[in-house]
């Protein structure tokens, strides 16, 4: 009998440790599997990949100014008591319960979803079959912070640059020089204007063609390109600007090209050949020159006085000709110089907004501004493969002028010493939105997807966070500057300026300028494709209109000015 319950009891130990040995099998195959499905990054924070030793100059820090909104805290009361009784209450207890649950569904719903992000590029497809080199070698250069050997587009692929890919893109670009420097980067230009160095040099292999070589850590292998006969070239980045009076600017940066027999085409090569970002164009006179106050942007004036202009050369009146101003592919040096800063030189600033408020595109107007990095919160291989360099700087380092984030919890926002806030018509937000998340950065969703159960139940998760997100950071924010996206669209240069002086950044008014011509970026959805029909439902309106209020009365309780007039319900 003793034998028996001895046996019984070494059986009962073996099972339980069996037991608990399945038990943690369950647990971590479970842990695996939910960090798959939700794309959590485990790897470290990567180094930036270029370093740069030397900063522009910057204004002081000493002593934060003021920066358009109002430094008062909100007093803790409850969101039900600033948005009224009965909506406020339902509302309160909504985004009460969003506020604890934005951290978790960012991660893993919105940075790294399942959905293949489609990569903006203006680098040509390589094709299949062996590499050629088309153009003649010319050797290592020297690129630095200091020396720009090549001046003119200069364009990324991290993953699968190669010489020929380089070469045709700037081929196609009009230019005569391409060069390669860091196994990934493509410069073009017209002329070199860096010193040679040893080809040694130039010791890294391009990130798509093992032993092609593509310059080196500031070092460019330039290629020279066989040139194509006058008025054979074909550009693929030539955007018209609009309708100006005649460019005048005492300076030599306007050249002036005027032949009998001059053509658009003619006049945009010549520009190009000579690096110039604008060709202005009116009958056979040619003018090639930077933006200005003479040409800036938002000084365009009616088409129709270019159309009558051509019709006629006379020049009788010049301060009555209009010229069209077209965008050549050469890039404008003046903005094009970024830099990181010096390590924790800086407070630490959020860009924060709610996904599809356009923070990319602001972050790329701050870039050109200031000619400062911005950072992120998260890491997005599409923008860093579209020259955001920053993404992979760890964002507590305060080398980026300032950093992307989506979150909304009180802890994360505090992490900050200050923050800008981008407020976006949450009925077009949440339509951007949905686009990123079904087609990409600059792809739409189709018509099966709007029509899916994804749309209402995204509306349904997504609208209260929009309004948490924006109550969050009015509560929590230590100093405020808050910007609204549709008023930076219409106001580019004054919201620049409020922003750059909130960022204590001295920025010239030539760099605004350069900038202003050069809003768009590489992920810019081209044009405003819209579904068939109205993806809103009435209940969806009666929703988000709540939220709208509640948001606008926020605002206006920490004496900012309320959400623009459009987004207010009809």
């Amino acid at each position: 009998m003793a034998k028996s319950l001895y046996r019984l009891r070494r059986l009962l130990r073996r099972a339980q440790l069996l037991f608990l040995l399945l038990s943690v099998v369950y647990i971590m195959g479970g842990s695996i599997l939910l960090l798959q499905r939700s794309g959590a990054p485990i790897s470290p924070w990567p180094d930036a990949s270029r370093q740069f030793s030397s900063t522009p100059n910057r204004a002081p820090r000493a002593g934060w100014q003021q920066g358009g909104s109002g430094s008062r805290r909100p007093s803790d009361v409850e969101v039900t008591e600033i948005s009224g009784r009965n909506r406020g209450q339902a509302l309160g207890r909504v985004i009460s319960r969003n506020l604890n649950r934005d951290r978790t569904v960012l991660r893993r719903h919105m940075f790294h979803s399942q959905v293949t992000q489609s990569k903006p590029s203006a680098l040509s497809t390589p094709t299949s079959g062996p590499v050629h080199h088309k153009g003649t070698y010319m050797g290592c250069f020297i690129d630095d912070a200091q020396t720009h050997t090549l001046g003119g587009t200069v364009l990324y692929d991290f993953r699968k640059m190669t010489p020929a890919l380089c070469q045709d893109t700037c081929s196609e670009s009009g230019y005569q020089y391409a060069g390669l420097e860091y196994g990934a980067e493509c410069h073009c230009g017209n002329r070199i204007t860096g010193p040679q160095t040893r080809l040694e040099e130039c010791n890294l292999d391009c990130k798509g063609e093992k032993g092609a070589p593509c310059g080196g850590v500031e070092r460019l292998s330039v290629y020279k390109l066989d040139k194509k006969p006058p008025g054979k070239q074909k550009y693929s980045s030539l955007h018209y600007r609009g309708c100006f009076k005649k460019p005048y600017d005492p300076s030599p940066s306007l050249l002036h090209i005027t032949e009998s027999d001059s053509t658009l085409e003619a006049c945009v090569e010549a520009c190009t050949e000579k690096e110039y970002p604008l060709a202005a164009v009116r009958g056979p006179s040619c003018l090639c020159t930077h933006a200005s106050e003479s040409v800036a942007l938002h000084k365009r004036v009616e088409e129709s006085r270019c159309l009558r202009g051509n019709h006629t050369t006379s020049t009788r009146a010049p301060h009555l000709q209009y010229y069209q101003v077209y965008h050549t592919p050469a890039v404008d040096a003046r903005c094009r110089a970024r830099m990181f800063l010096s390590e924790s030189s800086t407070p630490l600033v959020a860009l924060a907004s709610f996904p599809g408020a356009g923070n990319t595109w602001v972050r790329h107007l701050i870039e050109l501004s200031t000619g400062y990095y911005t950072g992120s919160f998260y890491f997005d291989g599409a923008l860093f493969n579209g020259g955001f360099k920053g993404e992979k700087d760890h964002w507590k380092k305060g080398r980026t002028i300032c950093v992307k984030t989506h979150e909304s919890g009180q802890r994360d926002i505090e992490m900050f010493d200050a923050g800008i806030l981008i407020l976006r018509n949450p009925y077009r937000s949440l339509v951007a939105e949905f686009n990123r998340k079904c087609g990409g950065h600059v792809g739409y969703a189709s018509e099966r997807h709007w029509r899916s159960k994804d749309w209402p139940e995204f509306v349904a998760s997504h609208a209260s966070w929009w309004a948490s997100h924006a109550l969050s950071w009015l509560r929590f924010s230590r100093r405020l500057l808050v910007v609204h996206f549709e008023e930076l669209q219409a106001k580019l240069l004054p919201q620049l300026q409020l922003i750059t002086a909130f960022l204590n950044a001295s920025v010239s008014g030539d760099r605004l300028l350069c900038a202003e011509s050069n809003s768009d970026g590489l992920f810019k959805r081209s044009g405003p494709r819209k579904p068939i029909f109205d993806p809103y439902t009435p209940s969806m309106r009666e929703l988000i209109n709540g939220y709208i209020l509640t948001v606008d009365q926020a605002l206006r309780h920490r004496n900012l000015s309320g959400l623009p007039q459009e987004y207010m319900p009809r």
